[in-house]
């Protein structure tokens, strides 16, 4: 009788002892909000509110996010250095989990309090300067947050059910990303200074009320005619008149500082949910000498398993980080020729369908990665969402518009299970470590990931904003680019990340932790130190 392959032995369900708590997974996945909208929200709102409505050469913006790596190069190494070295009554995590997201959602507004009229130069250095700013309140909650997730559990599947639930938490505040440009460009910002915000909102507010109300109606009477019509607005936010221009700036500001209140409160609550597995037994009860600053980079580099890890992520990571930003060009100015407004109501379906097929992504590659292990269900996904960027070519089509929303659905799909197995690979990756080095410290392993992981995804960003410039992009000319630029723009779009994604999945091969190998792990581990 032929043997089963390691990789694909048969799963015993997680013993009680290594469950985490619902309410502890919950808490956990509240970070995801601070993930999304304190480091990826920018990104997305950034030519939006610089390029499109100031003026800013895309180029100028792209520039500004890549330098904001290098203080991510420095201060996600401090401070996943300085968690792993914390020792308190709350844990070495925690204390600043909290500090970190209440800063973040603080400081959040202060991130487009700029003013009309500036040189494009000026509006550099404030891009560059409040990113200074914001890198380090970042650094201190994420750098703890991703050390915290990695030692939640030492069960092999626990671990993916986690991600899970954080992939399926994250969604939520994905669709508030999608939302941001509607939001901002809503027709009610026409002619709005601060001192008439409230009365905005009050409009806002009362729009959609009325909107839901419509909805509803529509499908109570089964007038799907006029269901079809509201639709096509995102909760009855109107336009801007034809000719006006509505202040994209402080619609930006206004939204910002909403997101900001709801970061402070998630993260006072995500403090008070969590709890560290690893910090009595391990890290305070063996007396776990300090870890090296050095060792927070240099020396994570050195185990073969996390190389072959992040070397994998970081080609997914820059292959697909462009989706973004070329993928909401390719909407404004193809698939809408240049209507703002328009373009970012679809971008808001486009996110709420991306919330849906995202979560139903989830069990399908957790089942995946549970009957065929991680590794093969990774490779699945990579098969997946080369598919989706190759029929990207025909789902952005300016005659049937709702197709893209299929497109940013399908991406959610394969990008969900992508991360959620990414992460619990990652976890694996530092119990092998712990069984070479006799220390635990996922916060190296975190600060280094993260910031090889974020520089990937920069390059693709940086690049982004280069390649707009290059193939003849204009934001002045709207809807008339050339036909070189949008055939440009279509074709890159689609030809990066599946490069990307193939290189992805010849790096994944040498990835060694099969689900037999952790096995043998977590016994040689517990033999030597014990349960924790």
């Amino acid at each position: 009788m032929k043997a089963s392959s390691p990789e694909a032995a048969p799963n015993a369900e997680p013993i009680l002892s290594d469950r985490i708590p619902g309410i502890q997974k919950f808490g956990y996945g509240l970070g995801t909000i601070h993930d999304m909208w304190g480091h990826w929200l920018y990104a997305s709102l950034a030519f939006l509110v610089f390029n499109i409505h100031l003026g800013v050469s895309p180029k100028w913006i792209a520039r500004a996010l890549l330098i904001k790596l290098l203080f991510e190069a420095v201060w996600d190494s401090v401070f996943g250095w300085w968690s792993d070295n914390t020792r308190t009554r709350f844990g070495r995590r925690r204390p600043f989990i909290l500090v970190g997201s209440v800063a973040a959602g603080c400081f959040l507004p202060m991130m487009f309090m700029v003013q009309p009229g500036w040189s494009e130069v000026q509006y550099f250095w404030y891009m560059v300067g409040t990113m200074a700013l914001l890198v380090p309140i970042m650094s201190c909650f994420y750098m703890p947050f991703q050390s915290l997730g990695a030692e939640l559990t030492p069960d092999y599947h626990e671990r993916t059910a986690l991600g899970a639930v954080r992939s399926a938490m994250q969604k939520f505040p994905e669709v508030a990303m999608f939302a941001a440009g509607a939001f901002a460009t809503a027709g009610v910002w026409v002619g709005a200074t601060w001192s008439d915000v409230p009365a905005r909102l009050a409009t806002l507010f009362s729009q959609t009320t009325h909107w839901f109300a419509q909805v509803l109606g529509s499908l109570f009477t089964l007038d799907f005619t006029r269901f079809g019509v509201l639709m096509k607005t995102l909760f009855g936010w109107e336009h801007a008149p034809e000719g006006a221009k509505n202040n994209v700036l402080v619609g930006a500001q206004t939204y910002t500082l909403i997101l900001g209140v709801i970061m402070v409160v998630a993260g006072v609550v995500m403090f008070l949910l969590t709890r560290e597995r690893y910090y009595n037994k391990l890290i305070v009860g063996r007396k776990q000498a300090p870890v090296s600053i050095k060792d927070t980079l240099w020396q994570t580099l050195k185990c073969k398993p996390f190389r072959a890890n992040l070397s994998m992520a970081m080609a997914y990571g820059i292959g697909t980080s462009m989706i973004g930003t070329l993928g909401y060009y390719a909407t404004v100015y193809y698939v809408c020729h240049g209507d703002v407004s328009s373009a970012n109501t679809w971008n808001f379906w486009m996110g709420l369908s991306g919330m849906f097929l995202g979560l139903c992504g989830i069990p399908v590659y957790a089942f995946a990665a549970k009957h065929l292990g991680k590794k093969r269900g990774l490779i699945i996904v990579q098969l997946s969402a080369i598919a989706v960027s190759v029929a990207s070519w025909w789902l952005y089509n300016p005659s049937i518009q709702w197709l893209q929303v299929l497109y940013s659905g399908f991406c959610a799909f394969t990008s969900a299970g992508f991360w959620m197995l990414y992460g619990s690979m990652s976890a694996d990756v530092m119990d092998y470590d712990e069984l070479e080095t006799g220390m635990r410290r996922e916060g190296a392993f975190s600060a280094c990931g993260s910031w090889i992981m974020k520089f990937g995804m920069g390059l693709g960003n940086w690049a982004s904003g280069e390649i707009l410039d290059k193939i003849g992009f204009d934001a002045s000319l709207g809807g008339n680019q050339t036909g070189h630029a949008i055939f440009m723009l279509r074709f890159l779009f689609a030809a990066i990340p599946i490069a990307g994604l193939v290189v992805s999945i010849i790096l994944l091969v040498r990835f060694p932790l099969t689900q037999q190998k952790m096995a043998e792990i977590r016994q040689k581990l517990e033999a030597r130190r014990g349960k924790a």
